[in-house]
């Protein structure tokens, strides 16, 4: 493992303990809580009771127009809608100046739901217990999701889409087991695919506890994205699911990132919404179930999709969970009893013509067509939730500027309430963990250690957000927004004391496969990576001089004094001789116990041949060096290959001990991170150092492996199968490329993911370094 790391896990351990002491007390504190008085009770059930019925009108008026009139009007406004949208937006800009850290402190201990959920990840051995966990725990104890007849007949087939982490899933599987309610279910689930590298950090959710330990389950859909936006993704899912029999219930759990526009969230988010809604239309059964979340519904395509469901489903709730934040916008459509895809079987032939990312450009109905008593329920339903939302922000900024020890100690009262009204009505039952859906994890490690919270890190408020995105590239480098990554470039020690230990080799390929996808366009997202670095080069790579500049032009850019990011010769063979375990002082040249090492690339490096105890042998690969760094980075399909080549060239020459030295522009991607991972098992200890560039957008950084125990001939065989497959591929110039060959189970391995983790971090920093520092210059000289 990386050895960095383990006085951090010392610290983790121990906090870990102290929280468990800290726990145990609070829950027997709330488990002795006999009574509270009938004030505290009656505002404790207020939360627990935003409902809103559609109630529909005898006559039968709400009837879908004529399909012939959909998608032909442009969106108008409802000005009784405009109006509660701008006086929401009033009190939200209130919120402006908030230091996002102070006020979701604040916010966290006002909010009277708040003690609820660690309450029940402790008391109910909750897997993945999360909020979400816990809204739709009370979804499910508040309306009739599951269709009785599906009950009945001891089957239920459910689909969760934009479902990550998972939280939706292992709720409902602690309320069919812990009831229990006996019936075959199966599930299908949908999200962004946190490993896919086309994918925006932005749109997803990077917490895969669940995904990494249930992947056969998850359905990403012909281009591997995950993207449910997309025509091709739905018909792909209706092929996943034709062995059900019929879906009973399908969840939308939907969103992405807003921040930097929170004022349009629901405007946004409407495509998404309305895709969830057409596959969830497109895919279940008569009578099912459907839950969407969405958030304000003031706007033209929000009426719409309202009135569509309405006319779809025998009832519409909409619903707002009091362990969701009462300060937010979002809430819950609860649609039961589906009325059949033959119903309204024309119209959703023509909205899957209009299905996509682009379909908020006309509106789904015209206004006029939209009958009035429909608009004036839903205008109560907007009402409803905007007078509960207004109240919560007003009380919260209130007791922001201050709080009396009798407001803090009501609070209190009501988060206590609240724990024993969530317990009672919806009759919580602990689970064993042999009840849960991962009883013991396959995968060792999961990329929620390593993302949650990186979003996070760098706290400000919005209006210094929107300065800062409002700011040229090159304000950004002139004033030093971006020297948080400079500092924390520590060029010296890159990779020192970073050893990823190797264990037997034990490599079985029987069950892998290689996946093919569209050739990626660029890297924003890496599995291995710290995103908002990543973010940042991008951005540096897109933006600076550097990217106008061939990577073959000589740059008129020195290194600063003191600042040097360039390891010398020694220095990458005395990091393989510590690693291989010589002492500091290298053994005699003559001694005939030195280790063989085959350097892939670096011509300067085998002019060393008897340094340090290492019998050096050089393998010509000059153009693997000649990649530069791009929005590509290490996913450009030629590149790939060309790494891959000198696996197979250098692994037959080794023999047990020997030592590899090969460089790397970056582990960015999942066929990257593979061949780091077939190293891993091949050698005892791999480390890295930076030093074979000093110029920006060169490859700068080796890999050092040392203590060689062999390659499995099957495994040989299928890397060469599948350099013929990238072979034909790279000849035909197809659009296609192979974007994975060992399952992620495989990959991520604890140690493993630490190890990418830090080696492509570091690289990143120093790509980053260099950059700002060339730009600095450039400036200078302009």
């Amino acid at each position: 493992m990386c050895k960095r790391t383990a006085s951090r896990n010392l610290c983790m351990i121990s906090d870990s303990l102290r929280m468990n002491k800290q726990q145990k007390v609070y829950v027997e504190q709330i488990i002795n809580v006999d009574q509270f008085s009938p004030d505290i009770v009656a505002e404790t059930a207020k939360l627990f009771e935003k409902k809103f019925l559609y109630s529909k009108p005898p006559n039968n008026e709400w009837q879908l127009p004529d399909p012939s009139q959909a998608f032909t009007c442009d969106h108008k406004d409802f000005s009784s809608l405009v109006a509660l949208k701008d006086s929401m937006n009033e009190v939200k800009n209130l919120l402006s100046d908030k230091k996002l850290d102070q006020w979701h402190q604040h916010t966290s201990f006002t909010n009277k739901a708040g003690k609820i959920i660690p309450y029940i990840k402790k008391s109910a051995n909750a897997e993945l217990c999360t909020q979400a966990w816990c809204k739709f725990h009370e979804i499910l104890g508040s309306f009739p999701l599951l269709p009785s007849d599906a009950l009945q007949n001891g089957e239920l087939n459910t689909i969760h889409l934009c479902e990550a982490p998972g939280a939706f899933i292992t709720s409902l599987n602690h309320y069919l087991k812990s009831h229990p309610i006996p019936c075959d279910w199966s599930w299908v689930a949908n999200t962004l695919n946190p490993y896919h590298e086309a994918n925006d950090t932005l749109m997803m959710v990077m917490d895969d506890r669940l995904i990494a330990n249930t992947l056969p389950w998850w359905y990403f859909g012909p281009d591997n994205t995950g993207d449910v936006m997309t025509l091709r993704y739905l018909r792909g899912l209706q092929h996943f699911v034709s062995n059900m029999a019929a879906v009973h219930l399908v969840t939308a759990d939907g969103s992405f990132d807003c921040q930097g526009n929170p004022g349009e969230q629901e405007a946004l988010v409407s495509s998404l919404h309305y895709c969830e809604a057409v596959t969830a239309l497109m895919t279940l059964g008569l009578g099912g179930s459907f839950v969407l979340k969405m958030f304000t519904l003031f706007e033209h395509c929000s009426v719409n999709l309202l009135f569509l469901l309405n006319c779809s489903f025998e009832e519409v709730h909409v619903f707002k969970p009091a362990t969701s934040k009462a300060g937010n916008s979002e809430v819950y459509v609860v649609c039961l009893r589906y009325l059949g895809r033959e119903a309204i079987h024309s119209l959703l032939s023509k909205m899957m013509q209009s299905f996509g990312a682009g379909m908020v450009e006309k509106a789904l109905f015209p206004q006029h067509l939209i009958p009035e008593s429909f608009l004036k329920v839903h205008e109560d339903c907007c009402s409803f939730f905007h007078r509960h939302q207004v109240e919560t922000i007003s009380g919260n900024l209130r007791l922001f500027e201050g709080m009396g020890e009798a407001e803090r100690a009501r609070l209190n009262l009501l988060r206590d309430c609240a724990v024993d009204f969530f317990l009672k009505r919806f009759q919580m039952k602990p689970l064993a963990k042999n009840n849960w859906i991962v009883k013991r994890p396959r995968a060792g490690c999961s990329l929620s250690a390593k993302w949650c919270g990186q979003r996070s890190k760098y706290f400000c408020t919005y209006n210094e957000r929107k300065w800062l995105e409002s700011l040229s590239w090159e304000d950004k480098v002139a004033k030093g927004c971006l020297n948080k990554w400079v500092e924390e470039h520590s060029p010296a020690n890159a990779g020192n004391g970073c050893v990823l230990e190797g264990g037997p080799c034990d490599l079985e390929c029987h069950s892998w496969y290689i996946l093919e996808g569209q050739r990626l366009p660029g890297v924003k997202c890496s599995p291995f990576c710290d995103g908002e670095v990543l973010k940042a080069l991008n951005e540096a790579l897109e933006k600076s001089f550097l990217s106008r500049v061939s990577l073959d032009s000589p740059l008129r850019w020195t290194q600063p004094e003191g600042q040097s990011c360039i390891l010398t010769q020694p220095s990458v063979l005395s990091e393989l001789s510590h690693l291989i375990g010589y002492p500091e002082e290298a053994p005699d040249e003559n001694c005939l116990g030195r280790t063989k090492c085959l350097v892939v690339g670096v011509p300067v490096l085998c002019d060393a041949d008897g340094q340090h105890g290492l019998e050096v042998k050089c393998l010509e690969s000059a153009s693997l060096l000649t990649f530069g760094c791009s929005l590509l980075h290490d996913g450009e399909p030629k590149y790939q290959q060309l790494f891959l080549k000198c696996l197979l060239c250098s692994l037959p020459q080794l023999q047990n001990g020997d030592a590899l030295v090969l460089p790397v522009l970056s582990c960015f991607t999942r066929f990257m991170a593979s061949l780091v991972f077939i190293l891993h098992s091949c050698f005892q200890r791999i480390s890295f150092v930076c030093p074979t560039s000093s110029q920006p957008l060169r490859t700068s950084a080796v890999l050092l492996c040392a203590g060689y125990q062999g390659l499995p001939d099957p495994v040989f065989q299928y890397l060469q199968q599948m350099n013929k497959q990238m072979n034909s591929l790279l000849d035909s110039d197809s659009p296609q490329q192979v974007l994975q060959f060992v399952p992620m189970e495989n990959v991520l391995k604890g140690p493993l993911l630490e190890f990418l983790w830090d080696l492509n971090t570091a690289i990143a920093k120093r790509q980053l370094h260099l950059i700002i520092q060339a730009e600095l210059q450039q400036m200078m000289r302009l």
